[in-house]
């Protein structure tokens, strides 16, 4: 898992409310077990025709947004079934943040599982930043994991909620698996000491 320290980018806007997981990574994509090709499934059935052309006022098509890395999301995001495709798809297209009102508790935690942040504002700073890009697309937000903060372009700053636990995870760039295994020596000593004195 990438270490998530900073990051700066422009915002994604997609204001729609109760995005559920079947729309974020639709239920026919379920099948595979790792985490290849998802990025392909993120959002299909909103992003393409029929015929498999990209619809072209979806905002992942839009050529302004391909490198951008913080999607801007309308309230109660990742609602629905739980799938870790949901968060595995967004990171594989290159979404390292999602901002929000309120996520389900589900996608939460598989989000957090994952490296991907879920960033909770309030409702004012949320419809600042749909404002924000309307009025100027190109301009970009700073998170600083850390500090648990947002700077806006106009250099305010808001902070956010994050698991502790989550987030010492992201800084480090490893999942729960990986933070256990970072105590392996502990742990190899600690079995000795018993073996020895049974």
């Amino acid at each position: 898992m990438q270490k998530f320290d900073t990051l700066r980018s422009k915002l994604i806007p997609l204001p729609h409310n109760n995005i559920d997981t079947d729309q974020i990574i639709p239920a026919r994509y379920l099948k595979v077990t790792d985490k290849s090709g998802l990025a392909e499934g993120l959002f299909t059935d909103w992003r393409y025709e029929d015929d498999g052309s990209p619809k072209e006022d979806f905002v992942l098509n839009d050529d302004r947004y391909q490198e951008a890395n913080i999607l801007l999301a309308g309230d109660n995001f990742g609602c629905g079934s739980s799938r870790e495709h949901a968060p595995w798809a967004l990171v594989g297209w290159g979404v390292q943040a999602v901002v929000s009102t309120s996520f389900a508790d589900i996608f939460k935690s598989n989000a957090l599982k994952n490296g991907l942040l879920p960033v909770v504002v309030d409702e004012e700073t949320h419809q600042s930043l749909f404002d924000l890009t309307e009025e100027a697309p190109d301009a970009e937000v700073h998170i600083d994991l850390g500090a648990q903060e947002m700077t806006l372009p106009d250099g305010s700053t808001v902070e956010f909620p994050v698991d502790a636990f989550a987030k010492s995870c992201l800084l480090a760039g490893v999942d729960q698996l990986g933070y256990i295994q970072s105590f392996d020596e502990h742990i190899t000593s600690y079995e000795q000491e018993r073996a020895i004195f049974g």
